[in-house]
C-alpha cells in the first residue's frame, strides 16, 4: 500500500491521458446538459441518467488519480476504476427499464447498488479522508441495526432494500446533492478554471495590492483581498490555501508577520471564499435547493454575513500592524489602480455579466456561468494582461482541470446522497426533528448551541459540502420548525460547517497554511480560532436579526448591519487590546461589554434600538477619550 495521504491524490503518469479525457468528456458532458443540448436535439433522458453517468467519470477518474495499491496488486486501482465506471454506466443506460423494477429488487439492480455502494465508500475515504467515511458508514450501520437499539428511532429494513434504496433512489445517492453538483456547480467550477487558465490569479494579486498594499499592515491585507477574490471562485479552503498561500505568505513573512499569524491570516481569508458572493462554495446551490429559492437570493443572504466575517480579519490585522508598526516591505511593486483595471478588465467583465445574468436576466446559474466564461475565453484570447496574452491551449486545459476539480466535489455528494438515503427510509430525519423542536420548546439558545456544537464535531476533517448536506438534513428542518427563519436557519448550519476548517483540533485550512508557512499547526489553528471570533458569533446574531440575510424592512437591515459592523469593531479591539490606541484591561472588558450591547437584537423592540445607540455612544467615547485622560489601567 501507498502511504499518499488523502487528499492529496497522486496520479501516475500511465493514467495521465487517460484522466484526462474522461475529464474533459465529463466537463463537456455536463456543458452540454446545461444548456439542454440533449433535448434540442429530441433526445428523452431521465435527469438520473445524467447523473449517473458523472458518477460514472467520477468513479472511474477517482481510483486512477488516487491510487492505492503497488507492486502486485497495482491492477487493483485500474480494475475498481473499471468496475465503478461500468457499474454507474449501467445505470445510465437502463435506467428508463431498471427504474420501473427497483420495487422488486431485481438481482442486477442489487450487485450494481453494492458495487457503487462500496466503491463510493472506498473513494470518500481516498479523497477526504477518515471522517466522512465512518460517517457514511455508520448511518449504513444505523440503518440495519438501529431498530434493535434501545435509542433507535427507526424500523427494521432488510439489507437488499436499504442497499438499492440509497443509491438508485432519487431520494439516496442519484438525489439532491449529486444533481446539484452535477449541474450547478459543475459551470462555476469550469468557469473558475478557465480563470485561472487565463491568469486571472495574477490579476486578482495585483489588484489586491493597488487596493490595500499601501497601508499598514498591507501584507495581510493583501492576503485578504486576495483570498477573497480566489476563494469566491474555488469554493475550496484548502484549494485556496494552496493556491493563493505560495504567493501571499512569503510576502507576509517578509514584512515581519510570525509564521503561525501569517498562516491563520491566509486560513481565515481562504475559508471566509466560500460564503463570499458572487460565486461562492458549493453548498450554496445546494442550500438554494434545500429552501427551494433563487440562487440570487442565496447570494444576497450571504453578502453582510460575509462582509462581517472579512471586515472582522480587517480590523484584527490593522490593530495588530497599528500597534507593531508593520508595513509592506519596500522592494514590492504597486501598480497604480487605474492600471490594473486597464490592463485587466478582461477578469471583470464576467463578473458583471454573471450577476447581471443571475439578477437582471434571471437565468439559471448554470446559464449564467457559462455565458461568463464564454466571455472570458473570448476577452482572454484577444487581450492581453500584462503584455501576455493567453493561448488556445491555455483556455482548453480548463476542460480537463474542471473535470478533475468536480472529482471530490461529485464523490462527496454522492455519499451525502447515501446518507441522505438512510434518512428517508430509516424515518431517523423524522424523529431527529421532532426530538431537537421538543428541546428548543424550552429554549432555543439551548437548540442552536447544541446545532453549533455538532456542526464543528461533525465538520472535523470533512469538506465544507458534505458537513453542509448532513446538517441540513440532520438539523435543518429543526431549526426551521423552531420558529426560526429558514435562510438564517440554513445560514446558520453552513456558517458553523465552515468554521470547521479553522476550529481546532481538525481544522484542515488552519493546517494546509501552518505545513505551507513552517509554523506550528496548533498554534496556527488557536490563532486563526482567535482572529475569526466573529464567526462564531454572527451566526447566533443572525438567527435573532434577520436583517442580516436580508429578510426584513430596509430601514432594519441597515440598522442592524450599523450596529454589528460598530460592534465587531468594539470587539476587535477589546480582544486584541488596541484601537486607535492601547486599551487597558478594564477598558477591554468595558468595550467587549459594549460591543456586545451594540449587536443587540432590535427585535427586542424600541429597548433594542436605545440599547444600540447608547452602547455605540458610549464605545466612541470610550476610545477617543483620549489623550487628555490616561489609560483605566495603562498598557495592556
Amino acid at each position: 500500500m501507498t502511504t499518499s495521504s488523502p487528499g492529496t491524490p497522486r496520479q501516475p503518469t500511465s493514467y495521465g491521458l487517460l484522466t484526462m479525457t474522461l475529464a474533459t468528456i465529463m466537463t463537456l458532458c455536463a456543458i452540454l446538459q446545461a444548456l439542454d443540448v440533449p433535448q434540442l436535439l429530441g433526445l428523452s433522458l431521465y435527469t438520473e441518467q445524467y447523473l449517473a453517468a458523472i458518477l460514472a467519470f467520477a468513479l472511474g477518474m477517482t481510483f486512477l488519480v488516487a491510487p492505492r495499491f503497488t507492486g502486485l496488486l497495482r491492477f487493483l486501482d485500474p480494475l475498481l476504476a473499471l468496475a465503478g465506471f461500468c457499474a454507474a454506466g449501467y445505470i445510465a443506460l437502463s435506467y428508463p427499464t431498471i427504474v420501473n423494477e427497483l420495487v422488486y429488487r431485481p438481482v442486477d439492480g442489487l450487485i450494481v447498488s453494492l458495487v457503487i455502494g462500496l466503491l463510493t465508500i472506498e473513494a470518500v475515504r481516498r479523497l477526504t479522508g477518515p471522517g466522512l467515511t465512518i460517517i457514511v458508514v455508520l448511518f449504513l450501520a444505523y440503518g440495519l441495526v438501529g431498530y434493535l437499539l434501545p435509542f433507535g428511532m427507526t424500523r427494521q429494513i432488510l439489507w437488499d432494500r436499504l442497499a438499492i434504496y440509497v443509491v438508485m433512489d432519487t431520494n439516496g445517492l442519484i438525489g439532491l446533492p449529486l444533481m446539484v453538483t452535477a449541474s450547478m456547480v459543475f459551470s462555476f467550477i469550469f468557469l473558475g478554471q478557465l480563470l485561472v487558465s487565463s491568469g486571472g490569479s495574477a490579476f486578482f494579486n495585483d489588484l489586491a495590492l493597488a487596493l490595500v498594499g499601501r497601508s499598514r499592515g498591507g501584507a495581510a491585507k493583501i492576503a485578504v483581498v486576495s483570498s477573497f477574490l480566489f476563494g469566491s471562485v474555488s469554493g475550496s479552503a484548502v484549494a485556496n490555501v494552496a493556491a493563493s498561500g505560495g504567493v501571499t505568505l512569503p510576502l507576509m513573512r517578509r514584512a515581519g508577520y510570525q509564521p503561525h499569524m501569517a498562516a491563520a491570516i491566509e486560513a481565515l481569508s481562504s475559508t471566509g471564499g466560500q460564503l463570499a458572493p458572487p460565486i461562492m462554495g458549493a453548498a450554496a446551490f445546494l442550500m438554494a435547493e434545500f429552501l427551494q429559492i433563487s440562487f440570487a437570493t442565496v447570494i444576497l443572504a450571504a453578502v453582510i454575513p460575509s462582509l462581517l466575517y472579512y471586515l472582522a480579519i480587517f480590523f484584527y490585522i490593522d490593530a495588530h500592524a497599528a500597534s507593531n508598526g508593520m508595513s509592506l516591505p519596500d522592494d514590492v511593486e504597486i501598480r497604480p489602480l487605474r492600471h490594473v483595471l486597464a490592463d485587466g478588465w478582461q477578469f471583470v467583465a464576467p463578473f458583471v455579466i454573471l450577476i447581471f445574468g443571475l439578477f437582471g436576466l434571471n437565468w439559471r446559474p448554470e446559464l449564467a456561468a457559462l455565458a461568463a466564461a464564454l466571455a472570458l475565453a473570448v476577452l482572454a484570447l484577444f487581450l492581453p494582461y500584462r503584455g501576455k496574452r493567453s493561448r488556445l491551449g491555455d483556455l482548453l486545459r480548463a476542460f480537463p482541470d474542471a473535470g478533475k476539480g468536480m472529482i471530490e466535489i461529485v464523490i462527496i455528494a454522492s455519499a451525502a446522497g447515501m446518507v441522505i438515503g438512510v434518512l428517508n427510509i430509516s424515518g431517523l430525519a423524522f424523529s431527529l426533528t421532532l426530538n431537537l423542536v421538543a428541546m428548543a420548546e424550552g429554549s432555543l439558545m439551548l437548540l442552536l448551541l447544541i446545532s453549533a456544537l455538532v456542526s464543528v464535531v461533525l465538520g472535523m476533517g470533512m469538506p465544507t459540502v458534505g458537513v453542509y448536506v448532513l446538517l441540513a438534513s440532520l438539523i435543518g428542518p429543526a431549526l426551521v420548525r423552531a420558529g426560526i427563519e429558514p435562510i438564517a436557519a440554513h445560514m446558520f448550519l453552513l456558517y458553523f460547517g465552515m468554521l470547521s476548517m479553522i476550529t481546532p483540533p481538525v481544522a484542515l485550512a488552519s493546517f494546509t497554511a501552518a505545513t505551507m508557512a513552517g509554523a506550528e499547526v496548533m498554534k496556527t489553528g488557536w490563532q486563526a480560532f482567535r482572529m475569526g471570533w466573529v464567526a462564531y458569533l454572527i451566526p447566533f446574531v443572525m438567527v435573532f436579526e434577520p436583517g442580516l440575510v436580508m429578510q426584513a424592512d430596509p430601514i432594519d437591515i441597515i440598522w442592524q448591519l450599523v450596529g454589528a459592523l460598530v460592534g465587531v469593531w468594539f470587539a476587535t479591539g477589546a480582544i486584541y487590546g488596541y484601537l486607535t490606541r492601547h486599551l487597558g484591561i478594564v477598558e477591554r472588558v468595558l468595550l467587549g461589554m459594549i460591543a456586545l450591547a451594540g449587536i443587540l437584537p432590535v427585535s427586542l423592540g424600541w429597548g433594542g434600538y436605545l440599547v444600540n445607540l447608547l452602547a455605540i455612544f458610549a464605545g466612541v467615547v470610550l476610545i477617543f477619550r483620549t489623550r487628555l485622560t490616561p489609560s483605566l489601567s495603562g498598557r495592556s
